[in-house]
């Protein structure tokens, strides 16, 4: 395998996808910015938060309450489809978070939450989300444009951190994020295309080549194991799973028995040590039962001295792991072609 560098990664990255991805700690600042200039007023709303939103749009909401979990004192839930639950109402908060705007299943979230009656905060690039939200005097926090969706995490996290405190679910972050991104770019600046060969990105990339990724994790690391798994689907087109530990200790595990019968399956752990020694003990007992029947294992350590930093950290590995992937197998990372033709499938209908 050739080298990953600057020159390799654009011959196929036919629309700077790596660029996107390095600006990560760019954006979360930004997105401090954006959400401060759109003036939310405290809700304090009893029943906390609902961040509706689907894929790359809705992963911001896993990551803050994964983020924010020790310090949660409201409820910080996910709706991740077209629909509410029933407890939804006055005292809740719903941040329906859309970048483009015409999310099917977004746009029907944001509608039941007008119907029962919840305040709402739209998070969009444009669209019809936001147009409904100024008709409906709902505040709008506006991002930029130009972005896959996947690609705009950072500002998906931001948002849904900030309006958590808005609900009173949890203190704000900004300190942390503010302090997070000098660290997120010297992160950038090691892993990016212009980093050693040898480094953690590409050396991961090169290790899960050939092979379906099952990447497992607990605490912080279970929502960064699904960034991974969304990641390498997207941007690589490979197959990819993810688990949550110790519950995949309790079944999954059974799954890998004779799980070389069937493909070359690559099992990566991400850790959390916030997590525990007992946790540390289960993944190492855990990466020994599993290797047999494994291509690779691999055991991957955040970096960070917070709990945000470490799960920032595990974002921008995995997505540059999975930049890398695609460019072993040529495959350009823009292309979401099965999407493009599902959702043109039900539009049809």
């Amino acid at each position: 395998m050739g080298a990953l560098h600057r020159d390799t990664v654009a011959a196929v990255d036919s629309t700077g996808q790596a660029a996107d991805i390095l600006g990560l700690p760019d954006h979360l600042e930004d997105a401090l910015w954006r959400v401060e200039a759109a003036s939310l007023q405290p809700a304090g709303t009893a029943g906390g938060l609902i961040v509706a939103g689907m894929g790359g749009s809705g992963i911001g909401g896993a990551l803050a309450r994964a983020a924010l979990w020790p310090r949660l004192e409201r409820p910080l839930e996910l709706a991740r489809g077209a629909d509410l639950p029933a407890w939804a109402g006055p005292d809740t908060l719903v941040l329906c978070s859309s970048y483009s705007g015409n999310t099917e299943e977004t746009l029907a979230a944001y509608d039941a939450a007008g119907e029962a009656g919840a305040p709402r905060v739209v998070s969009s690039s444009g669209g019809e989300l936001p147009a409904r939200a100024r008709r409906d005097k709902v505040p709008v926090i506006p991002l930029p444009g130009g972005f896959q969706p996947r690609a705009a995490v950072g500002y998906s996290f931001v948002v849904a951190l900030e309006v958590a405190a808005v609900a009173g679910c949890a203190p704000s972050l900004r300190p942390e994020i503010e302090a997070t991104v000098p660290f997120a770019r010297s992160l950038a600046e090691e892993w990016g295309p212009d980093g050693d060969e040898d480094g953690d990105a590409k050396r991961l990339a090169r290790a899960l080549h050939g092979t379906v990724p099952v990447i497992a994790g607990p605490g912080l690391a279970a929502v960064a194991a699904y960034r991974w798994k969304c990641q390498i689907n997207e941007n690589a087109k490979l197959p990819a799973f993810s688990a949550e530990l110790p519950e995949a200790g309790h079944n999954e595990i059974v799954g890998w028995a004779d799980a070389d019968d069937f493909a070359r399956f690559a099992a990566v752990f991400l850790e959390d040590p916030d997590a525990g020694e007992r946790m540390g003990a289960r993944i190492e007992l855990t990466a020994e039962i599993v290797g047999g029947q494994a291509a690779t294992v691999e055991r991957v350590a955040p970096r960070g001295e917070t709990r945000l930093q470490r799960l920032v950290s595990h974002i921008l590995l995995g997505d540059l792991v999975s930049l890398y992937l695609a460019v072993l197998r040529g495959a350009d990372p823009i292309g979401i072609e099965p999407i493009d033709r599902l959702k043109a499938g039900l539009a049809a209908r």
